[in-house]
C-alpha cells in the first residue's frame, strides 16, 4: 500500500513538474525582495536594471542543458569577458555566488524535465553519481590550494581534448526510432506487446533490460532507443578526471562525462538527458565544499549581504525556464547539429578559459 502510493505521488510530481519547478523561482523572488539585504534606497530602477539578463541567461541554460553540460561553463565566460563591457567588473566570490545559485535552479529544473520525458537512465546515472563524488570533493578541497589561473589552463586543455573526441566519436548510433503503427505509444502500464512496460518506472517513458543487458527505452514522444550500459571502466575515467575540475572550476564532469557515454555507445539523447542527473548532482555537492571548505581553510566564504540581487532575480527564472526547454530542443535537432553545436561549444569554451588563466598569471 504505501510503496503504491509513494509511486503515485512520485508519478504525479514528475506529471505536474512544470508547475513545480515554476513556482520555485516565483518564492525566490518573493523571498529575495521581503528578505534579502538589499540598499537602503533600492526602489523600481534597482530591481529592473538588470532585466535583459533574462534574455541571455535564458539562451544560456538552454544551450547548456540542451547538450548536457554546466551552467557555469557559459556563465562565468559571459560574466567574465560580456558583463563589464556594459556594466562593471565582478569580484570572483561574486561571479561564484551568481553562477552557484542560478546554475541550482536551472539545473534542477532541466534534470526533473529530462526525467519526465523518459531521456534519463537511472542505473547509470547512479553509478556515475557515486564514483565522481570522491574526486568532486577532492578537487573542491584542491581548489583553495592550486592557482586559479592553473585550473583554467588544465581545463581549457581538457575541454580541447573532448572536443576532439567529440568529432571523432560517431554519433549516429542510437538514433531513436518510431514505434510502428497508428497506435497510441504504450509505455509504463501500456497494453502493448511490442514495447517495454515497467510500472516501478518514474515518469512516462518504460524501459526494459534483457538477460544479456540491452536496454530498450521507449521516450514520452513513443520513440525508441537500444543500447548497451557497457563501458564502465571508460566512463569511470572520464568521470573521475571531469569529477576533479568540477570541483576545481565549477565545472568539467559534464563536459568531459558526456564524451565518455557517446563513446561507448549510450545514444546522445540519453547520454544528455543521463548526465544532467550527474551534472546537478555534483554541482550541488562542489558548492557545498566551496561555500563550507573555504572558511576552514583560509579561502573565499560565501557574504549574502554583497550578493546582487538584483541580477539573481533575473537570472534564476531564466535558467529555469531554459532547463524546461531543453528536452524540447533537444529532441528536435539530429545528433549532427548536437555534435557540432556541442564540439564548437567546448572549443570556444577552451579558448575563454585559456584567456582567463593568460589574465590571472
Amino acid at each position: 500500500m504505501s510503496t503504491s502510493l509513494s509511486s503515485d505521488v512520485q508519478r504525479a510530481f514528475l506529471r505536474y513538474q512544470h508547475v513545480f519547478v515554476f513556482l520555485a523561482p516565483l518564492a525566490f523572488v518573493g523571498g529575495v525582495y521581503a528578505f534579502a539585504p538589499t540598499p537602503a534606497d533600492a526602489g523600481v530602477g534597482y530591481w529592473t536594471e538588470y532585466w535583459w539578463l533574462f534574455a541571455v541567461f535564458t539562451a544560456g541554460a538552454t544551450i547548456v542543458n540542451t547538450v548536457g553540460i554546466s551552467g557555469s561553463a557559459l556563465f562565468v565566460p559571459f560574466l567574465i569577458f560580456a558583463f563589464p563591457l556594459v556594466a562593471y567588473p565582478l569580484e570572483p566570490t561574486t561571479l561564484v555566488k551568481i553562477g552557484l545559485i542560478s546554475e541550482s535552479f536551472g539545473l534542477s529544473s532541466s534534470s526533473l524535465a529530462f526525467i519526465q520525458y523518459g531521456l534519463v537512465d537511472r542505473r547509470l546515472s547512479l553509478s556515475l553519481v557515486l564514483g565522481g563524488v570522491p574526486f568532486v570533493v577532492g578537487g573542491a578541497l584542491l581548489s583553495f590550494v592550486i592557482p586559479e589561473p592553473v585550473f583554467h589552463a588544465l581545463l581549457g586543455v581538457a575541454l580541447l581534448a573532448a572536443s576532439y573526441l567529440l568529432f571523432k566519436a560517431n554519433l549516429a548510433h542510437g538514433d531513436p526510432t518510431e514505434s510502428g503503427g497508428d497506435e497510441e505509444v504504450a509505455t509504463d502500464g501500456g497494453s502493448s506487446p511490442d514495447l517495454p512496460d515497467d510500472d516501478n518506472k518514474l515518469g512516462p517513458a518504460g524501459v526494459d533490460t534483457d538477460e544479456s543487458g540491452t536496454v530498450t527505452r521507449v521516450d514520452r514522444d513513443g520513440d525508441d532507443y537500444t543500447y548497451s550500459r557497457g563501458g564502465y571502466l571508460e566512463r569511470f575515467l572520464n568521470y573521475s578526471v571531469g569529477g576533479v575540475f568540477q570541483g576545481l572550476a565549477g565545472f568539467g564532469i559534464g563536459e568531459l562525462g558526456i564524451i565518455s557515454m557517446l563513446r561507448t555507445q549510450v545514444p546522445v539523447r540519453v547520454a544528455i538527458g543521463t548526465n544532467h542527473i550527474v551534472v546537478a548532482t555534483t554541482a550541488v555537492l562542489a558548492s557545498v565544499v566551496h561555500v563550507f571548505g573555504g572558511g576552514l581553510v583560509g579561502g573565499h566564504t560565501m557574504d549574502l549581504a554583497t550578493t546582487p540581487w538584483n541580477m539573481v532575480v533575473w537570472t534564476v527564472p531564466a535558467t529555469t525556464l531554459g532547463g524546461q526547454i531543453a528536452p524540447y530542443v533537444s529532441t528536435a535537432l539530429d545528433t549532427g547539429t548536437i555534435k557540432a553545436g556541442v564540439g564548437g561549444l567546448f572549443a570556444v569554451i577552451a579558448v575563454a578559459l585559456f584567456a582567463m588563466a593568460a589574465g590571472g598569471i
